[in-house]
Parts: structure tokens; sequence; C-alpha cells
């Protein structure tokens, strides 16, 4: 990452602002021996600006020239100037909220109404989501604070809000916790970080030999389901079908299941794919499917899908990937569900993108929820820059989570959900 910005700035000298930065997977076949770069995407202001008068000579009149910035300070200006931009709008909401209630209060004396309500701002009648996006940011900012100096900031708003709706779960997390701070910069809800927090105080006491990731994961652990590895039935396969929205992964990932117990576990595994849509679908799981010796059927209705089990009624394990459909296309859900709804004893997983939004996590599941999921597989981990919506939703809903894919590569990408790798995966992220 330092040569890349290194290069940004080379190419569009030292005015250049980074917008973003990407960690990709490149090249290989089939998800095969990729390499992994970095994709900065920069601008430059187009404006030229005009050229500086020129220099006086050395003498009284001209100040000495400034010490030319290292590439160190250059770095962290460009980290720290997104936390100057949230201070300085946090701190304009508190003031113009701040500026109405003082209105509201000097009407109110102006006519003699003293004990009556502001006509100006008053914070019980402020909406909900305003108090939460003031909250949200002043979190955000105590989080990524450094020196701490945003401790020493006073804003009465805080404490009125608090005093306002003592039990509206509002009122600020404790500052001089680490874990509560770091909660908050991964994105979890303040309401589930309290939770997180209490079920962490009934933990046993702390003999001084646990660390800070132990004990977040044996707090996850109480909060949330973890499926764990797959157990094997005696006289009939266990049959999975994949589903979620398009472009989530699920080709990729049937493929990575199919390897982690044939492979690895040395289980009996078939694939069956609904996949008939999407051009290279079949092909691409054929050819996974060859290079793992593991046979593949095609189903494109549901008494095909009906023959292809009972061919493979041997397997221990029964993969089924389906086609990628949009949670808003409720036609093609409806028809999806007629489709696996027979007498075959199907369990429907879920797959996730992780770097799918809170709002539109809730809305895919809500949508999926005809399938009556039985479990829920995140993807594309390697791509995503926080992971509080995964706790969100896994908390918030009681979902149980099988999997993580980490990547593109077949068949290494892929592991079991557990609460140390999640605790790892938050704590990680937050000190990045």
């Amino acid at each position: 990452m330092a040569e890349a910005l290194r290069m940004v700035k080379a190419e569009l000298g030292p005015d250049a602002m980074i917008l973003s930065t990407k960690k990709e997977n490149t090249g290989g076949i089939l998800g095969f021996f990729s390499k992994s770069v970095y994709r900065v995407t920069a601008a430059i202001d187009p404006v030229q600006k005009q050229a500086p008068p020129p220099a006086p000579a050395y003498g009284a009149n001209r100040p000495r020239p400034e010490r030319e910035r290292t590439a160190k300070e250059e770095l962290e200006s460009s980290m720290f100037a997104p936390l100057a931009r949230e201070l300085k709008e946090l701190r304009e909401k508190v003031d113009a909220l701040s500026r109405r209630e003082e209105d509201g209060k000097k009407h109110s004396r102006e006519e003699g109404q003293e004990d009556a309500q502001p006509l100006g701002f008053n914070l019980k009648n402020v909406p909900r989501e305003d108090l939460e996006e003031i909250k949200k940011l002043l979190l955000n900012t105590l989080a990524k604070s450094q020196d701490g100096g945003a401790k020493a900031v006073q804003w009465p708003l805080a404490s009125e809000a608090a005093a306002a709706e003592p039990q509206s779960g509002l009122d600020l997390l404790p500052e001089d916790s680490p874990l509560a701070r770091e909660l908050v910069q991964a994105g979890i809800s303040t309401d589930l970080i309290r939770r997180i927090l209490d079920t962490l105080g009934t933990l046993p006491a702390d003999d001084g030999g646990q660390t800070l990731k132990t004990r977040l994961g044996a707090t996850l652990s109480k909060l949330i389901k973890f499926a764990g590895t797959l157990k094997m039935r005696k006289n009939s396969p266990r049959i999975i079908a994949l589903v979620g929205p398009t472009g989530v992964g699920k080709t990729t990932t049937t493929a990575k299941l199919a390897a982690m117990y044939a492979l690895n576990r040395g289980n009996k595994v078939a694939l069956i794919t609904m996949d008939i849509f999407r051009v290279g679908a079949v092909e691409q799981l054929k050819t996974y499917s060859r290079i793992m010796g593991i046979p593949l059927e095609v189903a494109s209705t549901p008494k095909e899908l009906e023959k292809a089990v009972e061919k493979h009624a041997a397997c221990d394990l029964i993969f089924i990937d389906t086609a990628g459909r949009s949670h808003k296309d409720k036609e093609k859900l409806d028809e999806m569900k007629n489709f696996l709804d027979n007498k075959i004893p199907i369990e429907v997983y879920l797959c996730l993108s992780a770097t799918t939004k809170d709002r539109e996590l809730e809305e895919i599941l809500n949508r999926f929820k005809i399938f009556q999921i039985s479990k829920v597989v995140f993807t594309k981990i390697d791509e995503s820059e926080s992971f509080g919506n995964m706790v969100n939703l896994l908390m918030k809903d009681n979902l149980q989570i099988a999997y993580f894919t980490t990547g593109q590569r077949v068949p290494e990408d892929i592991e079991v959900a557990t609460s140390a790798k999640l605790a790892d995966m938050i704590l990680r992220e937050a000190a990045e």
C-alpha cells in the first residue's frame, strides 16, 4: 500500500487526493494462481491554480522556507483528513441543534411562557434517526481518536439526549472501554454492543492469561449460533442447496464446500447445478468437478432434481448450486421456491456478501426467508472493510452461521465459521 501511494503521488503530484483503496485478486485460472494487488482511486483538482508571484530575494521580507514534508507525514495527513472532516461535521450538527433550542427558549421567554414547550427545538421531539446519526458520529470520533483529545470536548447535547431518553440506548458507551471503541469502529449497533459488554461481564474473571480477542470470542459464542462442521448421516445423504442474490459467489462456494469435505475429509460428495441461466455457470462447475473427481448432475426441472438425488443416494453429501436471484424479483424467487419444495429433505444455506450494507442485508434476508433458511454463509470476507454488519444481522435475527469464504481460490479460501475467527476479524479490522 505504501508503494501504491508513492506511485499515486509521483503520477498525479503532491496535491492528489486518495479517494479509495481496495485489495483485489487478479489473474489466474478459475480462481487458481491469482495474485493480490492494490487498486487505488485518486483524483486531482482539474482547475489549474494561478502561478504564484516571483519570490522576493532572501531578506527580512522573505520568510524562511518550510521543511518539505516526509512521505510518512504525507500519509498521516491523508489518514487524519477524514477524521477532521467528521469532527467538523459533528460540531456543525450539534451547534445547529443547540441554536434551534436556544431560539425556542428565547421566544418562550419573550412571550412570557417559561413553562411552555420551546417553539424551536426539543430533544424529545427530535426524530430518532437524527439522534442516532449524531451519536454514531460522536462514537466514531471517540473510537478513531488517537490522542484522547476528543474526550475533552464537552457537548451538552449528548448529556441532554441521555437524560431525555434514559432507556433508549442513546446514552454514550463507556469511553474508557477499548473493546467498546473497537466494536463501534467495526460498525456494530449500539444496543448490540451493550449486549456484548453485558455478556462479557458475566464471564469468569480474567486471571491475566486471557487476551481481549479470547474474551470477545467467548462472548460471541454465547450470543451467536455457530454451526460447526457438518455431521454425516448413516443411511441417507445430507442435501444442501445454496441460495442467494446474484454475484455473491454461490458457485465457487459450492465447489469449495465439495472440496472441503471430499478432498480434505474423505467424504463421498456429489454436485447438482440448477444454474442453467447464467452463461458459463454449468461449465465452470463441470471444470471444478472434473478436477476434484466429483460427479456432477444438471437439473432443469424438479423431476430431474429428484432423479439426480436418487442417483447419488449412497453419497454422504449432495451440494446443490442454484441460480442467483435478485431479492427484489419476487416472481423468480417464488419460481425457485417451487423448484425446491418437494419430498426431498433439503437444507437451504443463504449466501451473503460481507461487503453488503446493513439495511440491504436485512432486505435480502426478509425476501429469502420464504426458503426456510437453515444457515448462513458469508462470502467475500477478504473484500470487506468492516464486519459489524455480519454481527448485527446474526444477533438481531438469531441466525446460525456456517462458513466464511476469504477469497476466490478453490479449495483453500473457505473455513468453518467460529467465534474465535469472528473476534479476530473484528479486532484486526479495528486495529488496521
